[in-house]
């Protein structure tokens, strides 16, 4: 992919699917119980990658400085986007070289809008820390309705993102970041019965997601074109080699799932 045919011309999506594991949203995929991100995966299946970092707030810190999770496998990866720095030995001919100290403020120095979708406590801006990566946005958006306790959050992030990008022109490029909460613990409420979270109930969480995503979907097709990255930031343990939660090195944390897609404008019958 070459970006710099990208940049300028498509919408940018990044969806990050908080704490999402990539052995879980395989299984579903083959499963089919995720229909609807599966129809855009290529090929139908998820990527597995190694992200950079064991919890949100690192992990979207390397994300916004060019640094998406890495492929699973030895060799050198040419990067879809790149901060300009000396000795990089993954930026390639198609890499979109930024002259900024980050992602979300080099392409709004290429022209486009950027809005943040917030969902977990780092996108919360009720605290100096809070507000460090909504902060590089021109606008952003976080209220309990989307964070991790609500049961219809993604719902909610959807209805948000769907309403501003039909508000722009659609001339406008348009930088969306959403980071969806739903998957992240608290997410015993997407299993009926359920008296914690398990790995069943982040699996439940995930069938939630993929339902309500389909809007957004629609409404990127209506402006297009658009270019999509899907991926979690990081996955987390229930328990596997008696470790429990994120922040911590093993392969459930550090393996997630990636996809990257177009999407092509929608043509009136």
């Amino acid at each position: 992919m070459d970006m710099n045919a990208v940049v300028g011309t498509h919408d940018l999506l990044f969806l990050t699917l908080d704490t999402l594991r990539y052995d879980v949203a395989e299984a579903l995929c083959a499963e089919g119980r995720t229909p609807n991100l599966t129809a855009l995966l290529p090929g139908g299946r998820w990527e597995p990658r190694h992200s950079p970092a064991s919890f949100t707030y690192a992990a979207h810190h390397a994300f916004f400085a060019g640094f998406l999770p890495t492929p699973a496998a030895p060799g050198l990866h040419p990067r879809l986007f790149a901060m300009r720095f000396e000795g990089s030995e993954t930026t390639a001919p198609g890499t979109c070289v930024l002259d900024a100290p980050d992602l979300v403020t080099g392409l709004a120095g290429r022209g486009y809008h950027t809005v943040c979708i917030g969902g977990v406590g780092f996108f919360n801006k009720r605290n100096p820390l809070g507000n460090v990566l909504p902060g590089l946005f021109a606008e952003s958006h976080w209220s309990p309705e989307l964070g991790v306790r609500d049961a219809r959050s993604t719902e909610h992030q959807v209805a948000l993102a769907v309403q501003r990008l039909d508000a722009l022109p659609r001339e406008q490029r348009v930088f969306l970041f959403i980071n969806v909460s739903a998957l992240h613990q608290p997410n015993r409420h997407y299993l009926p019965g359920a008296a914690q979270d398990s790995r069943e109930s982040h699996a439940a969480a995930l069938e939630y997601v993929d339902s309500q995503l389909p809007p957004l979907f629609a409404a990127l097709r209506r402006r297009g074109p658009a270019f999509c990255i899907v991926c979690s930031d990081h996955g987390t343990a229930y328990g596997e080699d008696g470790f429990s939660g994120h922040r911590l090195a093993h392969p459930v944390v550090w393996t997630v799932p990636y996809a990257e897609f177009s999407l092509p404008r929608e043509t009136a019958p």
